[in-house]
């Protein structure tokens, strides 16, 4: 007769196993199975190899909670995103869950719009899950200036464009990258830079128009001020429209979706490109090879900006008295058609 909570049939269960059966399967104490399951290193190698070959056999899952009871911890990091489905912010995000669940950890993410109150009111309700960490993907200046007031029990890394860095704050260099996009132009012989922004309280936008502004006052060139769009197709075209351009014009765009409805409004207007006015873009999308012309951009590498994201939480959550510092990823320029070839022996 099975004893009560088998299956009569050998080597399987009517209930899932617990940290019990796998503690009488391996002749240890449940507290040892613990260690075992938490990595901890004094349990000898013999001891930890009959455990883990116990746990195989009944198949055990510890819980998350009886996990967090023995570690304090939950292995999991509240993520917040802005409530948009824009390019960057929606590659930040894709790359760090995928940081996370190579690390083993767990992500609750969460949308919030760009108003400081709604952001802490997400903050607060991932603090009653009991995350390690938190992660913010910031998109507007006043999200970042209200979370740096915030008193947190657990670390708060912050993806974050902004001029002023901090030891848990990581970021994409887009000042760097905006001048070289600027500096391609120049040195292609274009002495009107036109820049479309994006929204005027976007960080991203703010260091990119700060380095068109730096770049051009370099090389003291015209500054017309920038127009703004909101990162879309639509004000892309809109702002073609209505933009005075005309031959031996350049335009710096604020990301390639603009850049896009940029290339329409173009083409509608008569302006041949990049043969009358030459157009870089910024983010490197996937279809910005495939445009016509093919768009010349700046390239964010939103994969290695994820994986230095979960480093950061790592070690903010395991070494809390590590301090590293932010080194901006840098950018990569990638040339394409819709910027003449530069002359043969320029640099």
């Amino acid at each position: 007769m099975a004893e009560p909570g088998t299956s009569a049939v050998p080597g399987r269960r009517d209930r899932d196993a617990n940290i019990f059966d796998v503690a009488r399967l391996a002749g240890v104490s449940h507290q040892t199975v613990s260690r075992v399951i938490n990595d901890h290193p004094s349990v000898r190698p013999a001891t930890r190899a009959r455990v883990q070959k116990a746990i195989a056999q009944l198949q055990y899952s510890p819980s998350p909670a009886a996990r967090a009871l023995v570690t304090r911890r939950t292995r999991t990091i509240g993520l917040v995103t802005p409530g948009v489905s824009d390019y960057g912010p929606t590659s930040i995000a894709m790359h760090f869950s995928f940081a996370a669940r190579a690390a083993r950890y767990h992500v609750q993410s969460v949308s919030a719009p760009d108003d400081p109150q709604a952001v802490r009111e997400v903050i607060d309700g991932l603090l009653r899950q009991r995350v390690d960490g938190l992660v913010l993907v910031v998109a507007d200046v006043s999200v970042l200036e209200a979370v740096k007031g915030l008193d947190l029990a657990v670390p708060l890394v912050a993806a974050a464009s902004a001029a002023r860095r901090g030891p848990l704050v990581v970021s994409i260099d887009q000042y760097r990258g905006a001048r070289s996009a600027v500096r391609h132009l120049a040195e292609l012989g274009y002495e009107r830079i036109l820049h479309l922004a994006g929204p005027p309280t976007a960080l991203d936008a703010i260091e990119r128009v700060r380095g068109w502004r730096d770049e051009l006052a370099s090389r003291r060139l015209e500054v017309v001020e920038p127009e703004h769009g909101d990162w879309s197709a639509a004000s892309g075209y809109r702002l073609g429209l209505q933009q005075a351009l005309g031959p031996g014009d350049a335009v710096f765009v604020g990301n390639d979706h603009m850049a896009i409805g940029l290339l329409s409004a173009l083409r509608e207007r008569g302006l041949a490109v990049p043969e009358e006015v030459a157009v870089v873009g910024f983010d490197d999308v996937p279809e910005a090879g495939y445009l016509y012309p093919a768009l010349t951009t700046v390239r964010q590498e939103f994969e290695q900006l994820g994986q230095l994201i979960m480093q950061k939480v790592l070690l903010a959550v395991e070494e809390p008295l590590t301090v590293t510092e932010d080194t901006p990823i840098p950018t990569r320029l990638v040339l394409r058609a819709s910027t003449p070839a530069p002359a043969r022996g320029a640099r």
